[in-house]
């Protein structure tokens, strides 16, 4: 099944739905930045995590920024996460291995360990939105359920998974399901929609036994006035950075750290967080740099 975004709405628009499979870009991310399992399972659940929360901002070129920083081995991770369907992220130990935790799941909480959760929405309009929440557990999932509770204050039922041996990435995505005001009121739906959400199979479960976005979104809600939109939407792993941005950067090391750069006839090289592109810039190319930051210090 192709990486895709599929929204919805039930219960007379009072109950937002949105799912997503993220099972290719997961698996970029992996190859990319060679991450273990355990980190593959952390970055493509916040991955998932990010474009969900993403997909309900109104004006395009929005995005939302996720950042776990804790104190386990793994230390943490970044994901930029856009309403255009695009996302990015990195681990900051990406080669840290866990033994499976006390149910045979790889150990996500124990690689993060206890610290914040930071989250930035930025609409591109004014000041970005910034929320900090204490990690609930560090398994990712939990931690964004327990945000959007306490910081956005919509009662909300957020599951995300990845699937991966030693073949690779199988399955990756999740669902969120948000109860609007007007339908939080209404004891028995919450009451049912409790109980259902957790009697569901796994979200890695569902989809590798052929179940798509439509068909979870149906046995979840079909009965209660479920409405899909017809727009189903592509997500992708995508990066922007490319030379001419690496090169500005380039200008923050000074004249001098540049000029002795060139006197050694040495290269310079500059890896992407993000993708784990590396670029370089030859001698000749710092020299040109160089000339161009002399020039615009005399006007």
């Amino acid at each position: 099944m192709a990486d895709q975004l599929v929204r919805a709405t039930a219960a007379d628009n009072g109950i937002r739905a949105v799912g997503v499979v993220t099972t290719r870009l997961t698996q970029e991310a992996r190859d990319r930045h060679n991450l273990s399992n355990v980190a593959t399972a952390a970055l493509g659940r916040a991955m998932a995590g990010g474009l969900l929360l993403a997909s309900s901002m109104k004006k395009p070129g929005s995005r939302v920024n996720l950042r776990f920083k804790g104190d386990g081995p793994m230390g943490g991770l970044l994901v930029d996460a856009g309403l255009d369907g695009n996302v990015r992220g990195y681990v900051s130990q990406p080669e840290v291995e866990l033994p499976p935790n006390a149910i045979g799941k790889l150990d996500v909480g124990g690689a993060i360990g206890s610290g914040y959760l930071y989250v930035v929405r930025d609409s591109g309009v004014g000041f970005p939105y910034s929320s900090t929440v204490e990690l609930v557990s560090g398994e990712i999932g939990e931690d964004l359920t327990y945000y959007l509770a306490t910081s956005e204050q919509t009662p909300s039922a957020l599951m995300l998974g990845v699937f991966v041996n030693k073949e690779g990435v199988q399955a990756a995505g999740g669902l969120l399901i948000q109860i609007l005001p007007k339908a939080a009121r209404d004891e028995s739906l919450v009451s049912l929609l409790e109980s259902r959400i957790t009697g569901l199979q796994s979200f890695t479960t569902m989809l590798r036994s052929g179940m798509g976005l439509p068909d979870m979104l149906e046995g979840l809600l079909g009965d209660l006035g479920l409405s899909l939109f017809p727009e189903t939407q592509i997500v992708r792993f995508h990066c922007g950075c490319n030379q001419d941005r690496v090169f500005n950067a380039l200008t923050m090391l000074g004249e001098a750290e540049l000029q002795d750069m060139i006197n050694k006839d040495e290269e310079a090289e500059a890896i992407c967080h993000f993708c784990n592109t590396a670029y370089k810039a030859s001698p000749k190319q710092i020299q040109a740099l160089l000339a161009q930051m002399q020039l615009q210090s005399e006007v």
